[in-house]
């Protein structure tokens, strides 16, 4: 009698923040965290649309895709028409090191540069907003339990999958734009704190489709709609584990450490915005008044600044120093969630390297000042498209130090290949081509 046999789905998020890879038998898992799969170089040219940007690779070389088991998710509910068993990974060279083009590698590499220059942990969290696509609820429903008693059945789903995959869920709520939802989850500590980004987006959508739905992270879906954002939270652990971002005494009740890390992440955010906001329709979103973030400004508990210091609340069973994080508000979900954490801790030690410390908070309208009044303050817009994050990315000297020149010039030629393959594209079928793919 024919019996199905389990399969194990070992993942490696990319350039394009797609989750891929290749499957093998569940009972050969011992062996596979040894010895890997294999992986050609050029894959990580495979742009968001499957389309191959120009490699330097071509058809040579291999790589090695090694699980980490840590990160396994399996997840058996026939009932509920949910089947997943999937793990995520490093790519290595075959000679056993990690490959300079792996993202989680990167990340790693990124983080150990703060723990050396600074000694300490980061502490991260994703928050994800996402829509269903075509499910249609219509005016009236934003934040409402009217829109979310339907969708209770998936919200239930969603918190046990994530549960069961190691996941502390926290909220989940009906959004402001249509058919749109956010769910937010504990933070996690380094490298964890990304693996939990990558595998709450695949619960999604998962969970979506058992529920009849089909769930979409695009930044935009429509020019004039509401866009998705991807906030991602901070703070840090000094060596002792003891919380180490919070300063009464301190400029905002930030540590000095936490401020230098915060004046680095604006001084160097235009640098490395090809990589957090990483797609054609990123940029429509990042304007405005839309409450993502247009300016490279500090805020407190401001949600049109691109760095806002959170609040903290007396009534929470959490003390003060562990509740106090800073928030980055300009990323999406087009993006891979290792490579984003990487560009920020890069950013945060240089400004810690430097001894910066964060600039005034923003209390106004920043849209309605001139240029040149911005620039008196040290502030302007944000690139206001693809090409223009690119261009300043692969101009930037430190880019080219923190994720070396080869990194630098393959995700240009990948980001290009994207754009190529969008080149006679009308505005309206770009937004739909995103939706489809994320």
């Amino acid at each position: 009698m024919l019996k199905s046999e389990d399969v194990v789905y070992a993942c490696t998020c990319d350039f394009a923040g797609k989750v891929r890879g290749k499957g093998f038998p569940a009972v050969d898992m011992e062996k596979r965290l040894k010895r890997g799969i294999g992986w050609a170089p050029t894959n990580t040219q495979i742009t968001c649309f499957d389309a191959i940007a120009p490699s330097p690779f071509g058809a040579l070389g291999d790589r090695v895709l090694i699980p980490d088991a840590a990160t396994r998710v399996t997840l058996r509910a026939p009932e509920m028409g949910l089947s997943e068993d999937f793990v995520l990974g490093d790519l290595y060279t075959t000679d056993g090191k990690p490959w300079a083009l792996c993202p989680r590698s990167i990340l790693k590499a990124a983080l150990a540069r703060l723990k050396r220059v600074a000694g300490l942990s980061l502490v991260a969290s994703f928050e994800h907003e996402f829509q269903f696509r075509g499910a249609g609820t219509g005016r009236g429903t934003a934040y409402a339990l009217q829109a979310f008693r339907p969708n209770r059945v998936f919200a239930e789903r969603l918190m046990g999958a994530m549960r069961a995959a190691g996941l502390e869920p926290d909220t989940i709520m009906k959004e402001y734009g249509t058919d749109q939802f956010e769910v937010t989850m504990d933070p996690a500590q380094g490298v964890t704190a990304a693996d939990h980004s990558v595998i709450l987006r695949q619960l999604v959508y998962a969970v979506a489709e058992s529920c009849g739905h089909a769930a979409t992270f695009t930044p935009l879906q429509d020019p004039a709609g509401i866009g998705n954002g991807l906030h991602i939270h901070f703070s840090f652990l000094d060596e002792n584990g003891t919380p180490a971002t919070y300063d009464p005494k301190g400029k905002h009740s930030m540590s000095a450490q936490a401020s230098a890390f915060a004046a680095g992440v604006l001084r160097h955010v235009d640098e490395i915005m090809a990589i957090l906001a990483p797609s054609v329709v990123s940029y429509g979103r990042l304007t405005p008044h839309r409450w993502s973030a247009a300016f490279n400004n500090l805020g407190v508990q401001d949600r049109e600044a691109t760095l806002r210091i959170c609040p903290v609340s007396s009534m929470s069973d959490i003390d003060t120093a562990r509740q106090f994080n800073l928030e980055f508000r300009a990323a999406d979900a087009c993006a891979s969630p290792y490579l984003q954490l990487a560009a920020l801790v890069h950013a945060g030690c240089q400004g810690i390297e430097e001894r910066l410390t964060a600039p005034d908070a923003t209390e106004e309208d920043l849209a309605s000042l001139s240029p040149d009044a911005l620039a008196a303050r040290g502030l302007h817009r944000l690139p206001t498209s693809l090409p223009e994050a690119l261009e300043k990315f692969g101009a930037s000297t430190h880019i080219r130090d923190w994720f070396g020149a080869d990194f630098v010039e393959v995700y240009r030629l990948h980001k290009q290949g994207e754009m190529g393959f969008l080149a006679d594209s009308s505005d309206e079928e770009t937004h739909r081509a995103y939706a489809l793919v994320y």
